[in-house]
Order: C-alpha cells, then sequence, then structure tokens
C-alpha cells in the first residue's frame, strides 16, 4: 500500500492506532550474567543483564534489607549518527541519569528488600540499535533479566509483581501506543508510562509539544497504554517460563 492512499488510521509502518510493534525477549544470551535478555521492540533492540552481589550501599548496611538499582548506556552506533561514549566524556550525561534512576525506580517497584537480604542487583541496559522507546525496552527486558537471575538464584520470592513500560502519544491528531522515532519526533502530546501487572504505576511522563491536553485525553492515552501494558506481561511470562529454577 503506498503512503499516498494509506488510510489515516493506518501508521507508516502499516501498524493499527492501538498495535504494538513486534516485540521478542530472548534470556540467556550472556554466559556470565545471573539473567539476561535482548529485547527487541520493532528497530529498537537493548541487551539487558541482572547481576546479583553480596553487599548493599554503605546507608542500608546491616539494615537485613537489599537494593536494585541500574544502569543505561548506547552504544555509539545505536542511532543513525555516531555518538561518542560517556565514558570517554568523563561523565554521565543529563538523559543518561534520568532514565537509568527511571529504570532502577521501576525495578525496585516490583521487589520485596525485606526479603532479599543485604544483596544487590545491578541491572546494565545497553541499547544496540535506537528507534524510539528505549527506555520502556529497558524497563520491560531489564525485569525479565531482573526476574531470570532472581529464579535462578532461588530467589523468586523476592518478587512481588511485574512492571513494564510503553509510550503512547497523540500524531496526526489520532493516539497511538508504541511510538517508533520518526512519530515520537513529531508527536503532538508524548506519554511514557511505567505500570505493574496489579494495575498500578510507577511513573507516568507526559508532555505536550503544542497545544496543551485536558483529562479526557489523559484517560484515554493511560487506557491505551494499559492495553500495550498487557500485552507486555503476557510475553515476559512466557519468555521467564523457559528459566530453569
Amino acid at each position: 500500500m503506498s503512503i499516498g492512499n494509506r488510510p489515516p488510521s493506518v501508521r507508516a509502518d502499516g501498524r493499527r492506532p492501538g498495535d504494538l510493534r513486534p516485540v521478542t525477549m530472548t534470556l540467556g544470551v550472556l554466559k556470565w550474567a545471573e539473567g539476561s535478555c535482548r529485547i527487541r521492540v520493532g528497530d529498537t533492540e537493548v541487551l539487558c543483564a541482572a547481576t546479583i552481589g553480596d553487599r548493599v550501599p554503605p546507608h542500608l548496611r546491616g539494615k537485613g534489607q537489599g537494593w536494585v538499582t541500574a544502569e543505561y548506556s548506547m552504544l555509539p552506533r545505536a542511532t543513525a549518527e555516531r555518538s561518542d561514549r560517556e565514558s570517554v566524556k568523563g561523565k554521565v550525561g543529563g538523559r543518561t541519569h534520568e532514565i537509568q534512576r527511571l529504570i532502577g525506580r521501576s525495578l525496585r517497584g516490583v521487589v520485596d528488600m525485606a526479603k532479599l537480604g543485604e544483596r544487590t542487583i545491578t541491572v546494565d541496559c545497553d541499547v544496540l540499535q535506537a528507534d524510539g522507546g528505549t527506555r520502556c525496552a529497558s524497563i520491560t527486558g531489564g525485569y525479565v533479566a531482573l526476574a531470570a537471575a532472581l529464579m535462578g538464584a532461588g530467589l523468586e520470592r523476592t518478587l512481588i509483581g511485574k512492571v513494564a513500560a510503553v509510550s503512547v502519544g497523540v500524531v496526526n491528531g489520532i493516539a497511538v501506543l508504541d511510538l517508533d522515532y520518526p512519530e515520537d519526533s513529531h508527536a503532538e502530546v508524548d506519554f511514557n508510562v511505567v505500570g505493574t501487572d496489579a494495575g498500578t504505576y510507577v511513573e507516568l511522563q507526559g508532555t505536550a509539544e503544542g497545544v496543551p491536553f485536558d483529562r479526557a485525553r489523559v484517560d484515554a492515552l493511560l487506557d491505551l497504554a494499559n492495553t500495550g501494558l498487557a500485552r507486555l506481561f503476557e510475553l515476559q511470562a512466557s519468555a521467564l517460563a523457559t528459566v530453569r529454577r
């Protein structure tokens, strides 16, 4: 179908407004990591690895509880133009710092820190290829890597839920799910929604790029995001069903 005769309700890649991009989650892709997942959402691909360490940050020592944290980075050629590694620059950029704090908060929301004991789980998320939604893919795949690590270590009891993330927005006046980069770059409204399988939210990030949006628009976008999250939870469960305990 050519662009010229594409109906308004059909997106450039052929998806309907409420469709996710094709999603795959591959476990066990790293030999040494306690848990690993390569997640692909359309043309966005992120490698997530979870490491279990037998120590906690200084402020938690002796308190009998654990910690979950995350690091996020993007390969130099994950995007159309090469970007320098932040290790070369000598500091973590503001965007990277924001994203890795978001990933950490999201994952901590579904882990019982008291049951974890004095252990730290570090989830590394490295973007191999970026085409929109890298933070959402990192959270969704990061959870799978985290859960796989805990299940493999006999700590499955510390998991108190699932967490995933998806974007929604308004593009050309139409509410759409899971924006790719071309859509994200000219969306009138753009939301990132981080939610749990209990129907609660860890974080909502929403911005109007032009005309401000009203409450009715927010409710409609959250309803759309919930349909995407439900599908992601199913895909996470299918991937984790292959983990050997």
